[in-house]
């Protein structure tokens, strides 16, 4: 007998119902009895982000505590590198002051907040008064104001004493340049107001006379018997070093937002700058 090929068998059904194998055929699995696909993997959910910290509050610094030292003790901020485009038109048109009679500029207040105690109004009219060898003082701010440039530059005086016994402890001046925009290649002046007194006085144009490139010239002087003001003037004068008011540390603005200086009072603060830029308008 030959050997049983069992390649050559088939399933056929017995007469007990079990499955036997034909010759032809093939076993193949039962579809029934094959692995179940592997399910996949279950990730782990994604956690929500850790939400960052809330900052604490900044404290309140409280009431300014004025720290007054002597007039020709304060020493002043050196003028910076110009960054932003307004510090560079600040620069850009820095103006020039003589000093006819009374004091030269002084600074008014150092980095850490301390301000000038200024000087009684003896002696003569520039008596005691004329440099502490610390170095002088411009201060600067500018904004827009009803579609024009303008740049406020102030000098503080210990004293306004047109004659001994007359005038007042601090003075304050400033002149006010208007451009067209510090944000073009070649700004130009429109027009120029001084500060003189209770007032103003505006030009619109500023004269030629008066500009020395795209410095304004400017003249401090006194008429007895009244208190030093301001003017254009056709004579070249003196520069100082120039800090804007962003460049100023804190403490030195609030200083200049917080004390009074008598009679006189910081043209450039917050109170006091929108409103003499609206008073001095040229146009």
């Amino acid at each position: 007998m030959e050997p049983l090929n069992i390649s050559k068998l088939t399933l056929a059904p017995s007469a007990t119902g079990q499955t036997t194998l034909r010759p032809g055929t093939t076993l193949r699995p039962d579809p029934r009895q094959t692995e179940p696909p592997t399910p996949e993997p279950t990730l782990a959910p994604t956690p929500a982000p850790t939400p960052a910290p809330t900052p604490a509050p900044t404290p309140d610094p409280g009431p300014w505590e004025t720290k007054t030292i002597g007039h020709d003790e304060v020493k002043p901020f050196p003028e910076p590198k110009p960054v932003t485009v307004s510090e560079k038109a600040g620069v850009k048109f820095k103006p020039q002051v003589q000093i006819r009679t009374g004091c030269v500029p002084y600074p008014a207040v150092d980095e850490t907040g301390q301000t000038s105690g200024g000087l009684k109004p003896t002696g003569n009219s520039k008596g005691g008064c004329r440099g502490s060898g610390h170095g002088s003082q411009v201060y600067g701010r500018g904004t827009w104001i009803q579609g024009v440039w303008g740049i406020m530059y102030s000098w503080y005086f210990p004293k306004d004493s047109p004659s001994t016994g007359m005038g007042h402890r601090h003075d304050w001046e400033h002149a006010i340049v208007f451009i067209d925009n510090p944000d073009v290649p070649e700004p130009k002046i429109l027009a120029c107001s001084v500060s003189s007194h209770a007032g103003y006085k505006k030009y619109n144009p500023c004269p030629p006379w008066v500009i020395d490139g795209t410095s304004l010239k400017v003249r401090y002087k006194h008429g007895w018997p009244l208190n030093h003001d301001l003017d254009t003037t056709g004579d070249a004068g003196t520069f100082q070093d120039l800090i804007m008011w962003d460049q100023m540390t804190e403490d030195a603005r609030r200083a200049l937002n917080s004390v009074h200086f008598g009679s006189a009072n910081t043209p450039f603060s917050d109170g006091n700058f929108k409103p003499k830029l609206e008073k001095a308008w040229p146009f």
